[in-house]
């Protein structure tokens, strides 16, 4: 018996990644990229002192949402035409569920600090953009998580 480790598989090409997965990375940029600039819009309006109303960020969300609609869809289709979809297993629904579980504290989180900003002087402005905030963080997180746990091997 020799010492000499098997080496051949070492360098063997990973799978492609399943349309699971590259829908994660798909939804993670669109989210990242649209409402890293709804918040810069809306920072510079709150800056501005619009706080009493929540109404004056209704436009720039509804842009957004129509924006992030029609940008997911194009890349789903993108994904779907290169990657035929195979359909959900059980690995699927196990890196889906703990990804959410992972990142659903954050919402819970914004959600409370949300709760007790309605008993300070802060405009109900900030307290929406808040909420959003968190949902946005929390589902940032979930869609990193999600690549890395394909990546890790769940």
């Amino acid at each position: 018996m020799s010492n000499i480790q098997d080496t051949t598989n070492l360098h063997a090409e990973r799978p492609g990644a399943s349309f699971e997965e590259k829908s994660a990375w798909i939804t993670l940029v669109c989210l990242l990229v649209l409402f890293t600039g709804y918040f810069a819009v809306a920072a510079q309006m709150l800056a501005a002192g619009v706080t009493e109303s929540a109404v004056p960020y209704v436009p720039v969300f509804t842009l957004v949402v129509i924006l992030l609609v029609v940008v997911l869809s194009v890349g789903h289709t993108i994904a779907a035409v290169t990657n035929r979809p195979e359909g959900r297993d059980e690995r699927d629904r196990i890196i889906a569920w703990k990804a959410e579980n992972h990142s659903s504290w954050l919402l819970g989180v914004g959600v409370l600090a949300a709760a007790f900003a309605l008993a300070t002087p802060i405009g109900p402005a900030w307290i929406a953009n808040g909420l959003l905030m968190a949902l946005f963080l929390a589902e940032l997180l979930k869609h990193s998580l999600q690549p890395f746990y394909y990546r890790r091997g769940v």
